[in-house]
C-alpha cells in the first residue's frame, strides 16, 4: 500500500524535522520515518473499520425501528443496508478484525460520529435509490460503499479533526490513504468471504529500500546537493529560496542521483506538487525552474547519466 508518492511526503516531513531537531541522529530520524509510514497503514486500517462502525450502527437502528414497529403493529423496516453483504463481509475480515482488537476501542469512542455519519447517509440520493430498487446484489452493495465513502467520508472536516486528535502521523496521509480504500473496496470479492486480502503494508521490499535510500541519501549528501543547487541558481536569487524549498530540492536531487530508473520529469514533477503543499505560494514555479536547472546542468556535466525530457508546460 505504502507507495512513492506517500513514502515522498513523509521523507519532506521527516528531513524538515531533522533540520529543525538539535540531535541530529540519523539512525533515529529513520526509525522515525518508518514509523510514520507504519501509522499510514494504521489509517488505512481505521477508515475500513469506519465502515464497519457506521454498519453495526444501522443494525443498531434497524433493531430499535422493528421494535417500534412491532409496538405500533406496522410493517418493519428494510433491512437491506444493515445486511449490506460488502459491508458484512469487511466486518468478518480477519486482518481487519486482529487490527480492530488491537485498538480496542477504534470507533467505540466516537458515537455521536458514527451516527452523524449514518444519517448523512441516508438522506442521500444514492441511498435512497439503493434502498428503493429491487436490485439486491453483492455489486449493488458494494457500488454503494463506494460512492458512499468517496461523498460522506473522503471530504469530511469531522473526520479530518477526530484523526488529528488521534494521530499527529496523519495529517497529511489522509488523501493518498482515502485513494486506497476505495482501492480496496473495488478489489473485495464476495467468494473471498473473510479471507478477503487486504493491501499489504509494502507491496515489495523494494518500496521500503527506496525510502532507506532516499532519505540516507537527502541526509548524507547535503553539502554537494546544496552546492549543485548553487551552482544552476544563477539566474535565479538562491539567498531568497524559503527553507523548505531547499528541502524539497535536495531531496529531489537525491532521488535524481540515487534511483536511475525514474526519469527525470517525473521527480520534478513529483515534488514541485509537493511545494505547492508544504512552501510558499508562489515556491512551486521557483523549484519547477531551479530543478529544471539543476537536472541540465547535472546532466551537461556528466553527473547524471539520464536524458533530459522537455516538458510541454512547466507552470504546472
Amino acid at each position: 500500500m505504502i507507495n512513492r508518492e506517500l513514502i515522498r511526503i513523509k521523507i519532506v516531513q521527516l528531513t524538515y524535522a531533522y533540520y529543525q531537531n538539535g540531535n541530529k541522529n540519523i539512525d533515529t530520524a529513520e526509525k522515525e520515518l518508518f514509523f510514520s509510514l507504519s501509522k499510514a497503514y494504521d489509517l488505512y486500517n481505521m477508515l475500513l473499520a469506519l465502515i464497519v462502525a457506521v454498519s453495526k450502527a444501522a443494525n443498531r437502528r434497524l433493531d430499535v425501528a422493528k421494535a417500534r414497529a412491532r409496538r405500533e403493529r406496522k410493517p418493519e423496516p428494510s433491512a437491506k443496508f444493515a445486511l449490506n453483504r460488502f459491508a458484512l463481509q469487511l466486518a468478518e475480515n480477519k486482518q481487519l478484525q486482529e487490527f480492530i482488537a488491537e485498538q480496542k476501542h477504534a470507533w467505540d469512542e466516537e458515537p455521536e460520529f458514527v451516527e452523524k455519519l449514518l444519517t448523512q447517509m441516508e438522506q442521500t440520493q444514492f441511498y435512497q435509490e439503493y434502498m428503493a430498487s429491487d436490485v439486491d446484489d453483492y455489486d449493488s452493495d458494494r457500488e454503494l460503499w463506494r460512492r458512499l465513502y468517496r461523498l460522506l467520508i473522503q471530504d469530511n472536516d469531522d473526520l479530518d479533526t477526530i484523526l488529528e486528535e488521534k494521530s499527529l502521523y496523519w495529517n497529511d496521509d489522509k488523501q493518498v490513504v482515502d485513494s486506497f480504500v476505495l482501492k480496496t473496496i473495488k478489489r473485495f470479492d464476495e467468494k473471498n468471504g473473510s479471507k478477503q486480502e487486504l493491501l499489504p503494508e509494502y507491496d515489495s521490499e523494494e518500496e521500503k529500500d527506496y525510502a532507506r535510500k532516499l532519505f540516507r541519501a537527502t541526509i548524507l549528501n547535503a553539502d554537494e546537493y546544496q552546492r549543485f543547487m548553487s551552482e544552476a541558481s544563477h539566474n535565479w536569487d538562491f539567498s531568497r529560496l524559503a527553507f523548505m524549498d531547499v528541502i524539497i530540492m535536495q531531496i529531489a536531487i537525491a532521488e535524481m542521483l540515487t534511483f536511475p530508473s525514474i526519469p527525470l520529469s517525473v521527480t520534478i514533477n513529483e515534488f514541485v506538487e509537493l511545494s505547492k503543499i508544504y512552501s510558499t505560494p508562489r515556491s512551486y514555479g521557483y523549484v519547477n525552474g531551479m530543478l529544471d536547472a539543476i537536472a541540465r546542468h547535472l546532466v551537461n556535466s556528466g553527473k547524471l547519466m539520464k536524458q533530459m525530457e522537455e516538458k510541454e508546460d512547466d507552470e504546472q
